[in-house]
């Protein structure tokens, strides 16, 4: 655009000097978020290296309408440069304006173009403010996850620690007289602890220190029914399926089903289109526990990879924390679909 511009535009000066530099400045875009500085630096003293030269001359040079595109400079300083860049940034750009008026460009197109200039870097703020701004949000719900993961390993270690208590005083009680029911409480200590310890090694490693959760008790697969409604003017169906063997399940996997699918359900409810109604099945084999909660409205939205919504994050997130995967996205017949594998033994490290 900028040869087509250079040879066909009448009256224009220098054409081979300002198609050069035009040319030779898009050259260094690819560099403009990683060394947005240099980059912006390099472009406008360009830019005022030829203005300055025109006005020794005596010329009107006023380069091509193609080098428009400068004005993703200005956005790149602002949105990936440190605070103390983007004050640099800014006193380089008032050189070439200035030149401008040397040169004897009216003030109202001196104005406009610093508008144009002040625009860009403020649209360049506005993405940085935002990026940061859900970037905190989905540091704070990774915080909270790991936190209700905390809560559910001390639910979890409680428990077993519990019934180590109990068996290793019942077998000081009847150590003396019944040898062998105190060999069956040893061998029961031995069992809990074991679990005990599968169960702190799997989340242990993984858990960010936080605040200490309230505790309250722990709700699990057994619990899904709770999620079931009728469907009517206040919204679909709800319907849940758990497949049997599902009863010796750790604890840590019991709960997340639970959360997983009381998420899932919540999101189906509020932004399922038209939908008549949300299916929530659990079932599993000997290594797996596998959870899908879908719906049947109308129309897909968008995958986890474009702008996950907050929800889908933490949910991927305690997948992810107990060894699992976890897949969200629309149904090819319409609809969404959110499945998670879990693993029913400890994943170590």
């Amino acid at each position: 655009m900028a040869t087509v511009e250079a040879f066909t535009r009448e009256q224009l000066v220098w054409p081979g000097v300002s198609l050069a530099v035009t040319v030779g400045l898009a050259c260094l875009l690819p560099w403009r978020r990683v060394r947005p500085l240099p980059v912006f630096v390099l472009s406008f003293a360009t830019v005022s290296a030829v203005e300055a030269l025109s006005i020794l001359r005596d010329a009107q040079w006023e380069g091509l309408d193609t080098s428009a595109f400068l004005l993703v400079l200005p956005y790149a300083l602002t949105r990936w440069a440190s605070g103390r860049d983007i004050g640099i940034g800014l006193l380089v750009i008032a050189v070439p304006l200035a030149l401008s008026g040397v040169a004897g460009d009216p003030v109202g197109y001196l104005a406009g173009g610093a508008l144009v200039v002040l625009l860009a870097c403020a649209v360049g703020i506005a993405v940085r403010y935002a990026d940061e701004l859900r970037a905190e949000e989905v540091a704070g719900l990774r915080s909270r996850e790991r936190a209700e993961l905390a809560r559910e390993l001390h639910d979890t270690v409680a428990h077993h620690v519990s019934a180590i208590a109990v068996q290793a005083q019942a077998g000081r009680v009847v150590a003396a007289t019944r040898p062998e029911v105190a060999l069956e409480a040893l061998a029961v200590i031995e069992e809990e602890a074991t679990r005990a310890l599968d169960e702190m090694r799997s989340m242990v490693g993984t858990l960010r220190h936080g605040d200490q959760a309230d505790l309250r008790p722990q709700q699990g697969i057994r619990d899904l029914p709770r999620l079931e409604r009728h469907g009517g003017a206040t919204g679909p169906r709800v319907a849940v399926t758990i497949a049997g063997g599902l009863d010796e399940v750790r604890p840590s996997v019991d709960a997340a089903c639970f959360r997983l699918a009381q998420e899932a359900v919540t999101n189906a409810l509020r932004h399922a289109r038209h939908a008549s109604e949300v299916e929530v099945r659990v079932d599993g084999d000997d290594e797996h526990v596998r959870i899908t909660v879908v719906d049947d409205g109308r129309g897909s939205g968008t995958s986890m990879t474009s702008t996950p919504g907050f929800g889908l994050v933490g949910m991927a997130e305690r997948a992810k924390l107990l060894g699992g995967t976890f897949d969200a996205g629309p149904r090819p017949g319409g609809g969404w679909a959110v499945s998670a594998t879990l693993p029913r033994r400890a994943v170590t490290t």
